[in-house]
């Protein structure tokens, strides 16, 4: 920890975009809890402030965006960049993200050096959901991390295997989970009860859900062809899906649920302010990508009590252990038998289980562990 009587250390976050995903809510978590009194934040978004930098400006830090296109790279605004930092240059620089990482790691050398922390959030790089650019500028950094970073900071130990692979340096890597806020994220009853009652199904209805965008490495439609697999034996089973682009006016997706014949079963609610209450609501939560790094959802849920079914995808199964269940990504038989497995146990078979995961955030994942493992790295790097 750092002196509380010496001067402030300056943090600048250097971000791709603020709206809502797994790293900028990392972000938002992080500086939720550091210690203000010891750190002076500010965060630059490369493209917009988003509804996440929104959130993060109620915290009383400073949220500036670059107004980049994520389409068309743009030199002026890396020179522009380098002129905020001179305006006010922070003690070191942590990015988040490739783009922000080449550009941020850029910056740092145009202003004199300053220590540039990088953050990796992907675990492989796929081709359904990366574009191109997005592969061009992993192997740039790949290239450039034995030059640019003083630290790499990848939130999975998946992350961190692939990117070796990948070429990065791997002696100034470490893993630093994301964390989660056990107050935010807890067991509600009530929760139960009043997400049934909005969705007008009966009290004791076994609900999964599915939490996440809509984007191709969340897999959607395995989910649905599990959720087809276990109404075939379990006609009672609903499931709730919420995210961005999960909707009635998302054709693809209506589509799957049609061709399921599930429609009376499945519930897309979109995106959604209340992920707490819906979550705790669940008796069961899913994960059913076949790309993932470090996934807030799963540890979410089992901070809610939720035991999860997730598939083997990043660090998905360390995070749950022995506290859920695993299956093969790609396989919506798997999953629906991991499904059917859990709803067999009853409702007091499942609470058992999901106070065990909760347990187990509590134990590994808490947020304020995760962030003095943040602030020892700070320290660590300027001493």
């Amino acid at each position: 920890m750092i002196n509380k009587e010496s001067t402030k250390i300056k943090m600048l976050h250097l971000i791709t975009g603020l709206n809502t995903g797994g790293a900028e809510m990392m972000l938002y978590k992080l500086l939720s809890y550091i210690d203000r009194e010891s750190f002076e934040v500010r965060v630059i978004s490369l493209m917009d402030i988003g509804p996440v930098g929104r959130k993060i400006q109620e915290l009383g830090v400073p949220v500036r965006a670059l107004g980049m296109r994520r389409s068309v790279p743009n030199p002026l605004s890396l020179l522009r960049l380098v002129r905020w930092i001179r305006q006010d240059p922070p003690h070191y620089i942590q990015t988040w993200m490739y783009h922000a990482d080449l550009i941020g790691g850029l910056a740092a050398k145009l202003t004199g050096g300053i220590p540039v922390i990088w953050g990796i959030r992907h675990s492989k790089l796929d081709p359904r959901s990366s574009k191109r650019t997005t592969f061009w500028i992993a192997r740039a950094c790949a290239l450039l991390s034995h030059w640019l970073p003083a630290r790499i900071v990848c939130c999975s130990e998946a992350s961190r295997r692939i990117h070796m692979d990948l070429g990065y340096a791997g002696e100034i890597m470490t893993v630093i989970p994301n964390g989660f806020d056990l107050a935010t994220f807890k067991p509600d009853p009530e929760a139960r009860l009043s997400v049934r009652r909005e969705l007008g199904i009966p009290e004791e209805t076994p609900l999964i859900g599915l939490v996440g965008r809509f984007n191709p490495q969340k897999d959607h439609h395995n989910f649905i062809c599990a959720a087809a697999c276990l109404n075939a034996s379990m006609p009672d089973v609903h499931f709730m899906l919420c995210g961005e682009g999960v909707t009635r006016e998302n054709p693809e997706l209506v589509k799957w649920i049609t061709a399921a014949d599930i429609s009376a079963r499945c519930h897309l609610l979109g995106r959604r302010e209340d992920i707490p209450r819906l979550t705790a609501a669940l008796d069961i939560a899913a994960s059913s990508s076949y790309s993932e790094g470090f996934p807030n959802v799963i540890g979410e849920a089992m901070a809610c009590g939720v035991p999860c079914v997730v598939t083997d995808a990043g660090d998905s199964a360390l995070i749950v252990g022995a506290t859920g269940r695993v299956v093969p990504p790609g396989n919506p038989q798997a999953l629906a038998e991991g499904w059917s497995e859990l709803i067999k146990m009853g409702p007091e078979g499942r609470s058992r289980l999901g106070s065990a995961a909760r347990h187990r955030i509590e134990k590994l994942f808490n947020l304020p562990l995760i962030v003095a493992r943040y602030e020892k790295l700070y320290g660590d790097i300027l001493a």
